[in-house]
C-alpha cells in the first residue's frame, strides 16, 4: 500500500491526502508510465534516454497556471536544445492533451496522462487522493537518470522557480 500523507496541500479550501513519497534530490529517478496523446503507453525515462529531462506534475492543462507553465517550458525548449525532454503530467485525457498542444502551439514538451494509470502520480508523491488531480511540482532528471532538482509547489496556483529550474537543466546538461 502507497504511503497516504495529509496537511500537505488544499484544495479548493480543503485538505486532501497527498499519495506517495517526495521525490528528493540525489535518488535514482522512478520509471513510471503514462498515456501519450494518443492514448499509446510510454515509459517515460526509457523512451528519453541518454536527455536531461525537465519533469513536471499538472493539475490540468484547462488552468491559467498550467497553461502559462508549459507553453513557457515549449519555448524554453528550443533554447535547451535536442539533448533535453520536458515532459508535462497530468490527469487531463489524451484527446485533451492533444487538442490543447495543437490550439496552443506546443510541440517540444510531450505531454502525458497520468488519467488511466497513476503511477507517476503515486511514484513521485503528486496523487490528491480526493479530487484525484496530481499536486504541482517540477523535477530535473540528469542524462544518469538522476533526480538533480525537485521542487513541490506550496500552493496549487504557484508556479515554478522557472531559473531554477532552467538553470538545473542547464548545469545538467554541461554536466
Amino acid at each position: 500500500m502507497n504511503m497516504e500523507r495529509s496537511g500537505l496541500v488544499e484544495f479548493r479550501g480543503q485538505a486532501v491526502t497527498v499519495v506517495g513519497p517526495d521525490i528528493v534530490i540525489g535518488q535514482p529517478a522512478p520509471e513510471f508510465s503514462a498515456s501519450d496523446q494518443n492514448f499509446a503507453s510510454v515509459s517515460a525515462l526509457e523512451s528519453t534516454a541518454g536527455k536531461v529531462r525537465i519533469i513536471g506534475s499538472l493539475p490540468s492543462l484547462s488552468t491559467s497556471v498550467c497553461d502559462r507553465e508549459t507553453r513557457r517550458f515549449n519555448l524554453e525548449a528550443a533554447e535547451l536544445g535536442e539533448d533535453i525532454a520536458i515532459l508535462m503530467v497530468s490527469m487531463d485525457v489524451p484527446y485533451t492533451l492533444r487538442n490543447w498542444c495543437a490550439a496552443a502551439g506546443v510541440d517540444r514538451v510531450l505531454t502525458l496522462s497520468a488519467h488511466k494509470n497513476t503511477e507517476f502520480a503515486e511514484k513521485y508523491g503528486v496523487l490528491l487522493k480526493e479530487p484525484r488531480v496530481l499536486r504541482r511540482a517540477i523535477f530535473v532528471v540528469d542524462r544518469s537518470g538522476t533526480v538533480v532538482y525537485a521542487d513541490y509547489m506550496g500552493k496549487i496556483g504557484d508556479e515554478p522557480k522557472y531559473e531554477e529550474v532552467l538553470e538545473a537543466a542547464r548545469k545538467a546538461l554541461a554536466g
